[in-house]
């Protein structure tokens, strides 16, 4: 066996020399001496796929498109950002805006994840994004632009674990604050409650790992019973809109010099409800029937929410009450004063907000799985320091162990920040938005690329045929003005305090990215396309 398979780790090594391994076929080994046996390993199609792609199988597959579907609709908890969000769009654009802005979002995030969708379906690997730019980007740009978005997209996610955990601890803060205003709102509390939500979501991601994919369709069941048991109150409870001031009226509370400037800076709060569908993608290689069912749960999970989404956002433009009332509540989110208004008691608000709650915690279960997996493909292709490290998949667990400690460290490290400045934090927050749509224009427009003046494109089994091209460029068509508002502070005056350091914040990382580059990544970096092997796809 030893002649067959370069065992370095010890722990490895006496996993892969018991009765276990000596029991199963020679195939079921990759080179790290990872044991996956044949019931996890996929059909037949996945173990084509991963030869393609030039990958072994050391993660289980135990995904299926239910469970998927679940994975991607509570990670995105559509109408439960849209809600601790409603603040934003409130200030820029109102209700009006939360209204037509939302469908238009809701276009533009079909084009984009339909766009990424037919990738994942090409090549579905746990890589993603900067995985399909070394594949479709013109061939003397490969490397550098794949090594970009990995870089920018393992910022994304790990920015949006950080964000999650956050968004957690702060709305349970606004509750004690609800039922006892003697309590001062300290950030190191939220720090604390931070360091303690992302926690218990490593916990499930490493002792319960087995069980992540039951624990999703638990999940879903609650996000989508949730969405009624919270709008029929409001509906039943709270003073009601005009259809006129509803839809109609648009505000400008932010102090831009137009309403319409304003409108567009609002449109972030339907944008940051209906983005992260990517990530399915990132639990490819643990999903059975991988090129079929990925695509496959991106839409349904685009379908679903988007649906939920808009219910939500209807529920706000008629119930949302007094404006400048709820935007003052001292909770610190204008969704539990809008609750309590309605009900007018604290045990109903208590159940509503914690509806909440269960439900963002069960996105930062899955935000914890999805920026692992992207950090540990990443630093398959040694893109990242400690490479070798941090691409050690525990041979017992079968997940990347060290990929998920370390993202539990950078986000207990970062929350940090919150102690001294609330608007740090906060920019971390748009971080995310900023990197995730950065990775999705970069690898769009190489698959444009690639249709235009490449190869023709690998085999699918989930295309958006002759309507392709169309479907891309209208994706980056829509995402064009996003982004360049995601830079964009809330109001203005814009002072250090209040300003958007998003923009400082992506650039730092890039720097960095580029000065690892020619430094060290450079000669380290394996693009993923050096080890595809498309001719056995043929």
């Amino acid at each position: 066996m030893d002649s067959k398979m370069d065992v370095k780790d010890e722990q490895v090594l006496s996993y892969v020399i018991n009765d276990d391994a000596n029991s199963l076929p020679m195939d079921t080994l990759d080179p790290t001496g990872v044991i996956v046996k044949p019931k996890w390993r996929g059909t037949a199609q996945d173990k084509k796929d991963m030869e393609v792609l030039g990958r072994h199988q050391v993660l289980r597959r135990n995904f299926r498109f239910l469970s998927m579907l679940g994975f991607g609709s509570t990670l995105i908890c559509t109408w439960e950002i849209l809600l601790s969000y409603i603040g934003f769009v409130s200030t820029n654009g109102g209700t009006a805006m939360l209204f037509w802005g939302y469908l238009v979002v809701l276009v533009g995030v079909w084009m984009t994840y339909a766009s990424l969708s037919e990738m994942a379906s090409m090549a579905p690997t746990a890589g993603g994004q900067y995985h399909w730019v070394s594949e479709f980007a013109p061939p003397r740009h490969q490397k550098f632009l794949s090594y970009m978005v990995g870089w920018i997209c393992m910022t994304g996610w790990q920015a949006g674990l950080l964000s999650v955990s956050f968004l957690v601890g702060t709305i349970i803060q606004g509750l004690i604050v609800l039922n006892n205003p003697t309590y001062t709102f300290e950030r190191w509390h939220g720090t604390l409650l931070v360091w303690a939500v992302s926690s218990f979501s490593v916990i499930f991601n490493t002792y319960l790992a087995k069980r992540l994919p039951a624990i999703e369709g638990v999940v879903l069941t609650i996000h989508v019973m949730g969405l009624f048991a919270i709008i029929v109150p409001l509906w039943v409870l709270s003073p009601r809109a005009t259809s006129k001031d509803a839809l109609l009226v648009f505000t400008n509370a932010g102090g831009w010099p137009s309403t319409g400037l304003s409108s567009m800076i609002g449109l972030l709060t339907p944008m940051g409800s209906l983005l992260g569908f990517d990530c399915c993608v990132h639990m490819a290689e643990e999903v059975e029937d991988s090129g079929r069912t990925l695509p496959r749960s991106i839409m349904w999970s685009v379908y679903l929410n988007g649906t939920m989404g808009f219910i939500m956002a209807i529920t706000m433009c008629y119930c949302l009450g007094d404006v400048t009332e709820v935007l003052k509540t001292e909770t610190g989110y204008p969704f539990i004063q809008v609750f309590y208004n309605a009900t007018q008691s604290h045990a109903a608000t208590n159940v509503m907000v914690t509806i909440i709650i269960i439900t963002i915690t069960a996105c930062c279960v899955s935000e914890v799985a999805t920026c692992s997996r992207q950090l540990w493909s990443f630093a398959r292709d040694k893109g990242v320091p400690f490479s070798d490290w941090l691409a050690f998949v525990s041979p017992t667990m079968h997940i990347p162990l060290r990929a998920i400690i370390v993202s539990l460290a950078v986000t207990w490290f970062v929350s940090l920040i919150n102690i001294a400045s609330a608007f740090a934090l906060n920019a971390i927050v748009s971080l995310g938005v900023v990197a995730l749509l950065s990775s999705y224009y970069i690898t769009i427009a190489c698959l444009i690329w690639r249709r235009m003046y490449g190869d023709p494109l690998p085999g699918r089994r989930w295309s958006l045929g002759k309507y392709g091209l169309a479907i891309n460029i209208g994706s980056l068509i829509f995402m064009t003005p996003i982004l360049f508002f995601a830079f964009w502070p809330a109001a203005t005056p814009v002072e250090p305090a209040t300003m958007n350091w998003a923009v400082v914040m992506f650039f730092g990382v890039v720097i960095w990215s580029l000065i690892y580059y020619f430094v060290w990544g450079n000669r380290s970096y394996i693009g993923p396309v050096r080890v595809v092997k498309r001719d056995l796809d043929l």
